[in-house]
């Protein structure tokens, strides 16, 4: 019996009401194994007696399942909730964060590096999930190169309704929301960090997306300002990191990985864009190296959730308005990677 393997079983353990597990949120603190016996240390910031109730409950369930173990025991330790954080905000192990009113689960794609096809790979995951038939919005959080609106086809304004929330532009079945909308395509965003990070709450707080089942961020590149505002105050459920395989983007995809990890969001799945080039004699070269990105998902333990090849259609839909993802599978392997992954994604996203 090893720590990880103890982990791991604890990672089966829900917090109560929320749909993160308590590994996940950074409350379990100690594992100690003393030959056959364990010891679980599990930390919470809590007045509702009945969180640790159910907490030591649920750990007791999943580690007396393993085996080759004698003595287990699971000591929680309270500590004080933040001052000023009493009531239910005081339960909430993400004291920061809330949620979008109408939203079940927000999911980030994010790469950490530029150009290695983040905006498409969240355009394609976003249809492909509202094709299994959830209801999908897409917010483009890139304020300075936004692509989303070029990707879905529209050159829409977006209106406001009578609470002064942005009503979000409609294509394809998915609700988007992007500073592509709101300027023409040679109008740049000039702004400074804290002027961006304003725009980006005000896309996701004060846009009217209703009922949705995911909310997609299409976040930008990098580590900086917005993306810790996000992952700091909105309570994302998970994130799916996009790379490519040479070993100059999976640097910056490890540093995407590592700032999740600080925020306490889990990491999904790893995806593997232009995995690789197929000929029209079926040969396949990978321009740009074989399977960077199928390692680097082993070495953090996360699975693979798709390798999208370089396809002309990939490129085609994303100028003309129609990512890829609306082909059937049997016409694109890139559209039948994407709904493979969104498939995966699903079923990996309780409910709230």
């Amino acid at each position: 019996m090893s720590p990880e393997l103890v982990t791991q079983a604890l990672a089966q353990v829900r917090y109560p009401g929320f749909s993160r597990d308590i590994v996940s949120f950074g409350l379990v603190k100690d594992v100690a194994i003393d030959g056959r016996d364990l010891r679980v240390l599990i930390e919470l910031q809590t007045n509702d007696p009945k969180v640790p109730e159910q907490i030591f409950k649920d750990c007791h369930a999943v580690l007396d399942e393993l085996p080759d173990l004698g003595e287990v025991k699971v000591d929680i330790e309270i500590t004080d909730p933040p001052q000023g954080g009493g009531g239910q905000g005081a339960q909430d192990p993400t004291a920061g964060q809330s949620s979008i009113p109408g939203v079940r689960t927000i999911v980030a794609v994010a790469s950490g590096k530029g150009g290695v096809g983040k905006s498409t790979v969240a355009s394609n995951l976003a249809l492909a999930l509202a094709a299994s038939g959830a209801r999908v919005g897409l917010c483009d959080c890139d304020l300075y190169g936004p692509s989303i609106a070029q990707m879905f086809g529209s050159d829409e304004r977006p209106m406001a309704n009578e609470h002064d929330e942005i009503i979000p532009i409609e294509a394809h079945g998915v609700k988007l929301m992007s500073m592509g909308f709101l300027l023409d395509d040679r109008s740049p965003v000039i702004v400074r960090g804290p002027m961006a990070t304003r725009y980006t709450q005000q896309f996701l707080r004060q846009v009217a997306w209703g009922e949705l089942d995911v909310l997609v961020l299409d976040l930008p590149p990098g580590t900086g300002d917005i993306q810790l505002t996000i992952v700091q105050t909105v309570a994302v459920d998970g994130a799916v990191i996009v790379t490519t395989p040479q070993e100059v983007a999976l640097i910056d995809a490890r540093k995407a990985v590592s700032m999740f990890s600080k925020v306490n969001v889990p990491i999904l799945g790893l995806i593997e864009n232009m995995a690789w080039f197929e000929c029209e004699h079926g040969t396949r070269y990978a321009l740009f190296g074989d399977g960077g990105g199928v390692r680097e998902a082993e070495r953090l333990g996360v699975p693979v959730l798709a390798r999208i090849p370089i396809e002309v259609p990939v490129r085609e839909g994303g100028d003309q308005g129609r990512p890829v993802a609306l082909l059937p599978a049997a016409e694109s392997d890139a559209s039948a990677a994407f709904h493979s992954a969104a498939s995966e994604i699903l079923s990996t996203l309780p409910a709230r």
